[in-house]
């Protein structure tokens, strides 16, 4: 009975801020998991050719200014509005080395990392810890703290935007996640580290045409490339279709030179860029890339609250 009212609390009086109250937002998760991880894989290839040179470079205080400008009233999202390849992508180690066409997933999904504690005040510092906590709840990978590993991120905060490169480069790599704009959302936090993990942009998606359309007319100059589509052959779905709730696809008004929409859903009323929290293909995707065995509650109390709020599998 007890457990009963602390959760029927939890639904109450902290549910505005732990369950998405928009119906466009039903497919976003952050309720808690109860179950066992599992990892069962080696650390294959990631095919980052589709980037193109724009990937490989050092940071700009440019995009650092922009971002500096950006606030909750802002069309796009933070990571928007960096100069980097598709906004946010940024390979700075092998600036001097050429184009290096892959990398690879983080051994056992285990990903050491260190936050530059200097650069972040408490609450910012809280919000990174909570968009770690999600994928701790969700998926297999597991965030752990830098000791010493060979190969780590760092969380940084610099004048630099919001950036990270793709999969596990190898050595130190640094996430860019200046403040406060591209820490005031727990979902462009959740958005840096899937780059990080492995993943691309999801209206990069080679059959992205099918669910949107892109405005060109109304993108900013220099900045076509940001909508090219990857190339079938070198990229995998992981079994989840094109999903607009992802946390990983841009904002309808992303790169846009006039306020007017640079993508429109073909299906109608459909919100994209939503950076509140990882959504369900983003957790399935996470999972089935890293040959994660965790599968979403469905029984027990936490099930019934998963199915309540998120509905069922199907």
């Amino acid at each position: 009975m007890e457990v009963f009212f602390l959760l029927i609390s939890i639904v109450l009086f902290s549910g505005s801020k732990a369950f998405p109250v928009d119906d466009d937002d039903s497919d976003i998760i952050i309720v808690d998991s109860v179950l066992e991880n599992s990892i069962d894989g080696d650390d294959s290839i990631i095919d980052v050719s589709s980037l193109g040179p724009e990937a490989f470079g050092i940071p700009k205080n440019e995009s650092g200014d922009n971002v500096a400008e950006w606030t909750e009233s802002s069309l796009m999202n933070p990571e928007e509005m960096g100069g980097y390849a598709e906004g946010d992508i940024l390979m700075p180690k092998f600036a001097r080395n050429g184009i290096r066409e892959r990398t690879v997933r983080w051994e056992n999904g285990i990903i050491p990392y260190a936050i530059d504690k200097a650069g972040y005040n408490r609450d910012q510092q809280d919000m990174i810890m909570k968009a770690i906590a999600d994928y701790h709840r969700l998926t297999c990978l597991r965030f752990v703290p830098y000791s010493g590993q060979t190969d780590y991120i760092i969380i940084k905060n610099t004048n630099t935007g919001c950036w990270s490169s793709v999969g596990r480069t190898g050595g130190r790599q640094e996430v860019n996640l200046q403040a406060p704009g591209c820490v005031s959302k727990k979902g462009t936090i959740l958005h840096e580290l899937l780059h990080a993990i492995g993943f691309l942009h999801e209206q990069s998606r080679p059959e992205r045409d099918d669910f949107v359309y892109i405005q060109y007319s109304n993108i900013k100059p220099g900045a076509e490339n940001n909508f090219k589509k990857a190339d079938t052959k070198r990229t995998s779905d992981f079994g989840v279709s094109y999903d607009y709730n992802s946390v990983m696809h841009y904002s309808e008004y992303a790169f846009s030179k006039n306020s007017q929409k640079t993508i429109v859903p073909k299906i109608k009323d459909m919100k994209l860029g939503q950076r509140e929290g990882l959504s369900r293909g983003d957790v399935k995707k996470v999972n089935n890339m890293y040959n994660c065995k965790k599968e979403e509650p469905t029984s027990g109390w936490v099930g019934q609250v998963w199915q309540s709020f998120f509905g069922t599998k199907t």
